[in-house]
């Protein structure tokens, strides 16, 4: 009958152990110094070898040389054992027999004596899912055990283990295994198996298992009844369900291109074939990881787990993206992937986050924007981050400049549209939105544009009519959506009244050191860049 990989293979002795070195070494000269312990703890997530390592462990305390950390493999035990049906080794499966009936029996059978071997072993399997009371009927038995009985709980959830039961055991913590140990460990089955696989498939096989030689076996068992006595990644990774470099490299594409309909075009194509986009979002945002690692620590890393060509391949992609935009994205791609988790649109939310990808690779720095402001650049128009109305004004040379006063403080009223252009575009819109009694009140106000604030002036009957809600709605269309909203009570055609301006409010840059800074063409080209910035001190630093 057949015998899957990871069975047939399961290690037999503390040499054959993939990783666990921590707990390999512990054991092993616990056993040699003969201060072997009545209860044991082996934690850790699945496919580690918990399980392997509690067998090993009974075969070497009962083995007919042993207590040995070197089982001799051909005595009666150690046969047994191999084979799983020792009677002094009981395994018991905790998810089947977890309540106080079965802990009691068990309680009850501690007291005899092996039947041949040294030691009567207990090996408890998903120790987790023993009731509460089941524990406590173990604590006794577990605190002053005969001296023929080792108890070995095995569990993927040691916080579940109750601390009475963790306090009288030692306890064992197995790590996830390296990827590059388990690529390892496949290529030598491989050759045994007679099967031809290259370093890729490997690697998508150790890549699926996520640090558990089982699962990455049980892949490996998978890929070898699809391909045959040769793997091909191509298939292995139609298998698995996996995306490739290229597949993400597309998405990156379009991000360093700023193409919008490739994103779209990338969402159809998942669709057509069938792939789950929550997958293809995680595996996204593992592809973003990825880039960044490489970026900070350079190709060849073990934070990693890619074979040497696809980590170039990383390598050569993350050079053409800074290390702050690699983490934008990455928490971009996570946001989505939370999103798609609750999602009763896949596909929408999936279009929408991949758009947003897009644009956020346009943003530009600020501190770009700044290092811009050079003499050389000091006549062009300022750059996107800065006010739309700063780069629709005529901007003159420094030089041009006068070096005695400063330009005038931005803080000034100066009405940029006119009551008729912008109170017509403003009614209609809010009639077309339906909107008629905000509407009404508008053609009953005075609109005032200052700066980047609009201030509407109604009659005490309209003013409760002006919804700044729709008001916004409103602005919003007619591309005015930015400016602030400001909403009082007084006459029609009249101008809102300026509060005038407290003598000591504000700061007095009238003194000579305060002309000179203000007169420096570097604070002109920053004011200039910035039209609502405003000076409000001066301060010389050597006083």
């Amino acid at each position: 009958m057949y015998q899957v990989i990871a069975r047939k293979y399961r290690p037999q002795a503390f040499e054959e152990l993939v990783s666990q070195e921590h707990v390999r070494t512990t054991l092993e000269n616990a056993i040699n110094a003969s201060r072997i312990a009545h209860g044991y703890i082996f934690s850790g997530q699945r496919g580690t070898g918990k399980t392997t390592v509690a067998r090993i462990m009974a075969r070497c305390l009962n083995c007919i040389e042993g207590p040995t950390n070197k089982p001799c493999d051909n005595c009666a035990s150690c046969r047994e054992v191999t084979a799983g049906n020792s009677v002094d080794v009981i395994e018991i499966d905790a998810a089947s027999n977890r309540g106080i009936n079965e802990m009691r029996e068990l309680r009850e059978g501690v007291r005899y004596r092996p039947a041949r071997d040294r030691f009567k072993v207990f090996i408890i399997d998903e120790a987790h899912q023993i009731t509460s009371e089941a524990f406590n009927a173990l604590l006794k038995t577990l605190e002053e055990p005969p001296e023929w009985a080792v108890f070995i709980l095995c569990t993927t959830e040691s916080h579940k283990i109750p601390v009475t039961i963790g306090s009288r055991c030692q306890q064992f913590s197995f790590r996830s295994v390296d990827f590059q140990d388990l690529v390892t460990r496949m290529k030598w089955i491989c050759e045994q198996e007679g099967i031809t696989a290259d370093e890729e498939s490997l690697s998508l096989l150790a890549h699926a298992g996520e640090g558990s030689v089982r699962d990455s076996l049980s892949a490996l068992d998978q890929a070898i009844a699809c391909c045959g006595n040769t793997l091909s990644a191509t298939e292995v990774r139609g298998l698995l369900g996996l995306f490739s470099l290229d597949m993400m490299g597309q998405v990156t594409g379009a991000i360093k291109a700023g193409t919008s309909q490739a994103m779209l075009e990338i969402v159809g194509e998942l669709e057509r074939n069938g792939a789950s986009l929550q997958h293809f979002c995680r595996e996204l945002g593992r592809h973003f990881r990825n880039l960044l690692v490489v970026k900070i620590t350079g190709a060849g890393t073990r934070l990693v787990a890619a074979s040497s060509s696809e980590q170039a391949q990383m390598a050569s992609l993350s050079a053409t993206f800074s290390e702050e935009d690699l983490t934008r994205y990455l928490n971009l791609t996570l946001d989505l992937f939370r999103q798609l988790q609750y999602s009763l649109q896949p596909r929408l939310h999936m279009e929408l986050g991949l758009l947003r990808l897009v644009h956020a690779g346009k943003l530009q720095k600020i501190e770009e924007a700044i290092a811009n402001l050079g003499p050389s650049t000091a006549a062009r128009v300022a750059p996107s981050s800065v006010a739309t109305s700063a780069s629709a004004r005529s901007i003159a040379p420094a030089a041009a400049r006068p070096q005695q006063a400063p330009p005038p403080p931005p803080s000034a009223p100066k009405p940029q549209v006119t009551e008729g252009s912008l109170q017509a575009k403003l009614h209609a819109q809010l009639m077309e939105m339906n909107m008629t009694f905000t509407a009404d009140a508008v053609e009953n106000s005075t609109i005032t544009e200052t700066g980047s604030e609009i201030t509407f002036t109604a009659p005490i009957e309209w003013k409760l009519a002006l919804s700044e809600a729709d008001l916004r709605k409103g602005l919003s269309e007619i591309g005015m959506g930015a400016r602030r909203i400001k909403i009082v009570t007084g006459v029609v055609g009249a101008a809102p009244a300026v509060a005038a301006p407290k003598q000591d409010s504000g700061p007095k840059l009238d003194d000579e050191v305060s002309q000179r800074a203000l007169a420096h063409p570097e604070v002109q080209r920053f004011q200039k860049a910035f039209p609502e910035a405003e000076v409000r001190q001066v301060r010389d630093l050597k006083e």
